[in-house]
């Protein structure tokens, strides 16, 4: 098997949905061995800034002399991005073996299963992970969970610390209408015993959920700081990564007193100014400055702007955006509008983006005073918000991570599903 192959076997899966529930998943990780028993791990849920939180929290960790595995969801370009050992991806052939590996499992737990409950793309690429992490000798695994956590199959984990990002209405249909619903899903990986990081501001109901539910598991709750303070540098750009940043500090904090080890400032300074996360406030050229941010809620896209004035500093501001069609798109765009001088609409390379004329409607709907053009092809639409910019501009692509992923691969290039 090679990379195209393992990306094709996943990819095959993916016509087959979502199926949430653990029962698969722990005979899947019982036909490999149980890998997620020889490492430690440090579970992340929420809404927003979980990939930025994962990988910072694994750059401390890393800087602790742990050998740390970070798991990621989603990729931008390929699947092999999504599992990490000491801040570099796995190799093209690391990740091959370790799908194949899992795959040669899944056959074995789906044989014995009806059709309609056989092993998903997910549960698939979470136990070659972890299979990945065993193997590499990880101390320990900075997981992602992704979607959810309740039935999500990051849930098997025995983690000594829990991480609630923020709590946000998305995926309504699965997880339940309320913060309060949403938060309980999320909320339900905490172990008894361990400890529960939640972000700063995190929604009052959602609070009260974590307060009672650490206190009925006998947990530790610790509230991180919106700012990780003392003029600490942060490589990665944006208000929102400092308190990204801010909940990595404490949640490897509370990793390290598990080990009996405090936490040591000097590599918390070392993984700040070293730790970038692609598709987040990337800058990727200049004249104009173009920045891809893979925003896609309205709490996505208020973190964006409330980074945006300082880095625009009254230069004229073009988007080039794309949404998909269960988003909230008209709450998005009342976030990002005010912001803008120009709006290029444009298309993801997915069967649910958002049709490009509807985007550029709901602009008109909500009275944009600014152009608005229509550029179906996301390369080209990148190109035409850069020109409408200016050289002393900015131009921004956002609102949907499959946007990002479509511009940071060739134009034409078929996609790695996300």
């Amino acid at each position: 098997m090679e990379l195209r192959d393992a990306e094709r076997l996943l990819l095959s899966l993916e016509l087959f949905g979502m199926r949430f529930g653990l029962d698969r998943m722990r005979r899947l990780l019982t036909a490999l061995g149980s890998p997620q028993e020889r490492f430690g791990a440090v579970h992340v849920v929420g809404t927003n800034g979980k990939s930025s939180t994962v990988r910072m929290t694994a750059a401390i960790l890393r800087r602790h002399g742990l050998r740390t595995g970070a798991y990621l969801s989603p990729h931008l370009v390929s699947f092999a991005e999504r599992v990490r050992v000491d801040d570099q991806d796995v190799t093209g052939a690391e990740f091959v073996a370790a799908v194949s590996r899992a795959a040669a499992a899944a056959d074995k737990v789906n044989r014995t299963a009806p059709p309609d409950d056989h092993v998903t793309q997910f549960e698939l690429l979470t136990a070659a992970a972890f299979d990945h992490f065993a193997r590499a000798e990880c101390d320990v695994a900075v997981v992602e969970a992704g979607l959810g956590g309740r039935y999500d199959a990051t849930n098997v984990l025995q983690s000594r610390v829990s991480v609630l990002t923020n709590v946000g209405l998305e995926h309504t249909r699965w997880l339940g209408p309320t913060i309060a619903a949403i938060a309980t899903e999320k909320l339900d990986v905490l172990e008894p015993g361990s400890t529960l990081v939640i972000g700063s501001g995190l929604h009052p109901d959602a609070r009260v959920l974590a307060e009672q539910i650490a206190r009925e598991r006998g947990a530790t709750l610790v509230e991180a700081p919106a700012d990780p303070g003392n003029g600490l540098e942060i490589l990665a750009r944006g208000a929102f990564q400092r308190r990204n940043f801010a909940e990595a500090t404490e949640s490897a904090r509370a990793y390290l007193k598990t080990l009996g080890r405090r936490l040591d400032p000097e590599a918390v300074i070392a993984a700040a100014a070293s730790t970038l996360v692609p598709g987040r406030f990337e800058v990727i050229a200049q004249r104009p400055d173009t920045v891809l941010d893979g925003a896609h809620n309205p709490g996505g896209l208020e973190a964006l702007a409330e980074a945006l004035p300082e880095f625009v500093a009254g230069r004229r501001l073009v988007a080039c955006l794309a949404v998909l069609d269960d988003k909230d798109a008209t709450a998005m765009l009342r976030v990002l509008l005010p912001h803008c001088d120009a709006v290029v609409t444009t298309r993801a390379q997915t069967p649910r983006a958002l049709p490009p004329a509807t985007l550029a409607s709901l602009c008109h709907q909500l009275d944009f005073g600014g152009d608005v053009e229509i550029v179906g092809e996301a390369h080209a639409a990148l190109e035409r918000a850069r020109t409408l910019a200016g050289p002393d501009g900015v131009a921004l692509a956002t609102g949907s991570i499959y946007l990002i992923a479509d511009l940071l691969r060739p134009a034409g290039a078929a996609r790695s599903t996300l």
